[in-house]
């Protein structure tokens, strides 16, 4: 099994050092940063199973929320962990807009972070079980898997095309076949189908 990988991005060095040495004894391997663009540079670089962010990151008092929607560009499901000590309502409610999963309030153990990212990345197997079953179920090809992955993501078809190399043209016929096959005949019917609550 793949062992999972934490985009850990917190300005306190004495924080950071705890918590990644916390999440690498629970096999969870982890890239640290400390400031906003270190952060996007290794979220363009590579891909994570989860990010955790400290909210206020040096002088910067939104830097998390800056990364985080960074992040939404680059992996627009991942799990996001937000800390912070400066929990004001403004700046929660853009964190959650922006697709935070989780908040956690300074101080806390690191115990704590580690259950809530085993948490996050349990309910990620959980869903792609989900997408697999349904993909089975449908005796979809492996292009129209490709393809019905990506409308699950809620990529539109041209990006969609743009992803794959593909014509819109090809990947709107992909997806009338999938709907197809699923016995959908829309983008949310299609949801419905594969998460069935």
């Amino acid at each position: 099994m793949k062992t999972p990988v934490a985009l850990l991005v917190e300005d306190e060095p004495d924080a950071r050092i705890a918590l990644a040495r916390a999440l690498r004894r629970d096999g969870i391997d982890c890239v640290e940063a400390a400031d906003v663009a270190t952060a996007i540079a290794a979220s363009k670089a590579q891909s994570f199973d989860v990010a955790i962010l400290d909210l206020v990151l040096g002088d910067d008092d939104v830097g998390g929320l800056s990364v985080l929607a960074a992040l939404r560009d680059e992996a627009k499901a991942l799990p996001v962990v937000l800390i912070t000590a400066f929990a004001d309502v403004d700046k929660l409610k853009r964190a959650l807009n922006l697709g935070a999963s989780f908040l956690l309030e300074k101080p806390f153990r690191a115990r704590e972070l580690v259950d809530t990212v085993r948490k996050l990345l349990a309910d990620q197997r959980d869903l792609g079980a989900l997408v697999a079953t349904a993909v089975a179920r449908a005796g979809l090809t492996d292009r129209e898997t490709e393809v019905a992955r990506l409308v699950l993501k809620g990529l539109p078809s041209l990006e969609i095309a743009t992803v794959l190399g593909a014509s819109d043209k090809t990947v709107r016929q992909h997806i009338s076949r999938i709907y197809e096959k699923c016995g959908v005949s829309s983008r949310p019917e299609f949801f419905h189908y594969v998460f069935p609550f």
